[in-house]
């Protein structure tokens, strides 16, 4: 069992691949575990001393927070906040991003800003720890306030309320807590606020969807790869002299991978009929690259977002200030996720052209890739699957983050719609993994007309290896079968493993 320990240290949002298994255990610092504890110290003395209101902590929230709060009734108003703002609805939140969003608000939380006791987070590490999962949903978020639904739904349980999964198995919180003999925590002055505030949400989701952006953008250019040897493209439009005059970093990056898969293919070196590809071939690298180049912007905003404090009001103990601000606010990973969104939908959309090359016949291949077309559709259809995931993914490409819906009564006026940005942009990345897929499986058919000999040593290594998953189809399968094994092929294979 690995453990992760928590500190000031800059993580970065690979680091988050193991942080949501399950086999990751995490831990505070003692360097964290100080701030936390002066950092709460200091909020308690000025609660003490201070006649003048401190929102959320002395005050209601939202349009509320000119109503003041009597001392005796602070911790009731933090479990108040709690209960009222748990009104998700929708899907759940599926375990291992729940996982992530334990981490991400530990993370948040340790910096010793946000005034919430040492108690309470370890009991938030506790369930990270133990496998205890709040039951959380999709639906709720305006991505403004922080994910002030999502986030009441991950706090619940500290209280004994709401529901987990504990080892997989659902139960009451409060049941979970008596088996593990744990005390339901009783929320004290701003802890409520420190929980519900940040954006944790976006922030598991935006992750989950910039790693796996990651991966699908390597076996883009594998498959992408593979599909242009199989329809005999020519090397040249990946020659270094075209794309180095362009001076796009990605585009540079895409066509140097790419003629690294294709070195040693003597189908690269022999004489062509045909003077120039289609776009869906010939413009891999630009296509390809804009989309890289979008991952590298996505992922240094992440990577800002999971190293920051988030909720409000901040505390700045050394310099005696409590703030009230808007870090809450999920705009910069709104606009980032649109963006990403749209680059990932790309990706397949120029897939879903080449599938379209392969089965149509050109450049010596059979119509549909099958043997005996007429009787066998053969690829026919696989491309159908493929037309109607891109038209979604176009369709969840519509962005997030030009809207915006008053709320509280004019207080949040203006409103990022990160998480709904977060949980569509997940969905398109999960869809390119589909169309990756129809694309090896076509591609690797293809090549099955060829002499995978004369390939490279990349690309036939690819190609044999998928075969073992997926063998060449001679008559008419049950194709949904196969297709569902690329995708686990391509989910649970590394694409570096051939580069």
């Amino acid at each position: 069992m690995e453990i992760h320990e928590i500190s000031s240290k800059r993580i970065a949002v690979e680091t988050l691949r193991k942080i949501s298994s399950a086999t990751t255990r995490i831990q505070l610092s003692e360097e964290s575990r100080k701030k936390v504890m002066a950092c709460r110290n200091y909020l308690d003395e000025k609660i003490n001393s201070q006649e003048e209101p401190i929102y959320g902590v002395t005050t209601g929230f939202g349009a509320l927070c000119n109503h003041s709060i009597s001392h005796t009734d602070l911790n009731t108003l933090q479990r108040n906040l709690v209960m009222s703002h748990a009104c998700g609805m929708g899907e759940e939140v599926p375990p291992d991003l729940v996982r992530l969003m334990l981490f991400l608000k530990v993370q948040s939380l340790s910096y010793g800003h946000s005034g919430i006791r040492l108690e309470t987070i370890e009991r938030l590490i506790d369930f990270y720890n133990e496998d205890i999962l709040p039951v959380v949903y999709t639906q709720g978020s305006l991505g403004a306030s922080g994910d002030l639904a999502p986030l009441a739904h991950l706090a619940l349980p500290l209280l004994g309320l709401g529901e987990v999964f504990h080892k997989g198995i659902r139960k009451d919180a409060a049941t979970a807590l008596l088996e593990m003999g744990w005390h339901a925590i009783t929320l004290e002055s701003k802890e409520g606020l420190a929980l519900l505030n940040g954006t944790q949400f976006m922030g598991a989701y935006g992750s989950k969807a910039l790693m796996k952006a990651k991966d699908l953008q390597l076996w883009a250019d594998l498959i992408g790869a593979l599909s242009f040897e199989v329809y005999d493209g020519r090397i040249e439009t990946f020659a270094p002299q075209i794309h180095h005059i362009r001076q796009q970093k990605g585009q540079i990056a895409a066509a140097a991978r790419i003629r690294k898969i294709l070195k040693g293919s003597s189908n690269m070196r022999q004489e062509k009929k045909h003077v120039q590809d289609p776009y869906s071939f010939r413009c891999i690298p630009q296509v390809h690259g804009a989309t890289k180049d979008a991952i590298d912007y996505v992922s240094h905003v992440f990577e800002n977002e999971i190293n920051a404090v988030t909720d409000n009001p901040t505390l700045f103990p050394a310099d005696d200030l409590i703030l009230s601000g808007g870090n809450f606010h999920g705009q910069p990973l709104a606009l980032s996720l649109d963006f990403l969104g749209i680059s990932l939908a790309e990706l397949g959309n120029i897939s879903e052209r080449r599938v379209y090359r392969l089965i149509s016949g050109e450049r010596n291949m059979p119509t549909f890739l099958v043997v005996n077309p007429g009787l066998n559709s053969g690829f026919m259809i696989p491309q159908y699957t493929a037309a109607s995931i891109v038209s979604q993914n176009k369709q969840f490409c519509t962005p997030a983050s030009i809207d915006s819906i008053e709320s509280s009564q004019g207080q949040e006026d203006h409103v990022s719609m990160g998480a709904n940005a977060a949980v569509k942009t997940l969905k398109i990345a999960e869809n390119l993994e589909k169309l990756l897929a129809i694309e090896l499986f076509c591609a690797s058919q293809a090549m099955g007309f060829r002499d995978c000999r004369k390939t490279s040593p990349v690309l036939r290594k690819l190609y044999q290896e998928f075969s073992e998953v997926v063998p060449f189809v001679e008559n008419d399968i049950l194709m949904y079968v196969e297709m569902e094994k690329a995708r686990q092929y391509i989910n649970q294979t590394d694409p570096r493993s051939f580069l």
